[in-house]
């Protein structure tokens, strides 16, 4: 059975604030620095990135290689925890952040705040919901704490077999046709999240196709919460929010939960 997520939310205007690989804006992604600022900036939670590594450990690294942060080209699933956690994932973003390290799904579980959530992107497909599912029973955090969020719709469903007391969402983008319409259509997107089980999507904001005529009838299908990614725009925030949105994803969860309070959401 298909099961619809609960719109509820901390903050003032009604949705949760999620903060994109941290606060990213200000502080190196997908560090302990990023989720430990986007904390002190008020957000409800943030997301983070996940890849098992050659050695069946969890890093938390959002690009496939370590070259765009790191300098030097490593594939993370190739690669054994020890040798990732040696680079420097924070001298990119200026000096003050050298010597930041790749953290371990351990270290960021335990880094969630009592009332805050963690949004777990699987950047691995199954092979990685076995380990994490570990990790996961292994933490103080409850169950309402995480979602576990995808592209990868087989491994939204292996974690709802898995791990069923917890929310996951399937995560999607669009392409563009050469006819000018967007793919995938909502049609589509209600037929997978069913078949896959999944507790709700989490949609790139994209105001030209994920939009009200679409949002209804997601909601006719039976998919009646949806949650955006990644918003710096509060005047696109505040589209979705007045469309109902649960979650809102942001590099600068500070900056823009201020934005929309300040128009009243």
């Amino acid at each position: 059975m298909f099961v619809a997520m609960c719109a509820t939310g901390p903050t003032t205007f009604g949705q949760l604030i999620i903060a994109h690989r941290g606060a990213s804006h200000d502080a190196p992604e997908n560090t302990m620095s990023a989720f430990k600022l986007a904390m002190e900036q008020g957000a409800d939670g943030f997301e983070s990135d996940f890849y098992l590594t050659s050695d069946g450990q969890i890093a938390c690294f959002h690009d496939k290689d370590t070259e765009r942060i790191c300098g030097k080209k490593l594939l993370v699933v190739k690669t054994p925890l020890a040798e990732l956690r040696a680079l420097d994932v924070g001298s990119w973003k200026g000096p003050r952040w050298k010597g930041e390290r790749m953290p371990t799904i351990e270290a960021v579980l335990a880094a969630v705040p009592a009332g805050k959530k963690i949004f777990i992107e699987l950047k691995s497909s199954v092979e990685i919901v076995g380990p994490m599912a570990k990790a996961i029973e292994a933490s103080t955090l409850k169950p309402e704490q995480i979602v576990i969020i995808s592209f990868h719709a087989d491994a939204i469903a292996e974690c709802k077999k898995q791990l069923p007391h917890v929310k996951a969402l399937w995560l999607r983008d669009y392409k563009k046709q050469k006819d000018g319409h967007f793919t995938p259509d909502v049609e589509e997107v209600a037929a997978t999240l069913k078949r896959i089980r999944a507790d709700g999507f989490n949609s790139e904001a994209r105001p030209e196709h994920f939009d009200e005529a679409f949002i209804k009838r997601l909601r006719e299908l039976g998919c009646g919460e949806f949650g955006v990614w990644t918003v710096d725009d509060p005047k696109v925030a505040d589209y979705y929010a007045r469309l109902g949105a649960w979650a809102i994803t942001t590099n600068r969860p500070g900056w823009l939960g201020e934005k929309l309070e300040a128009i009243g959401r």
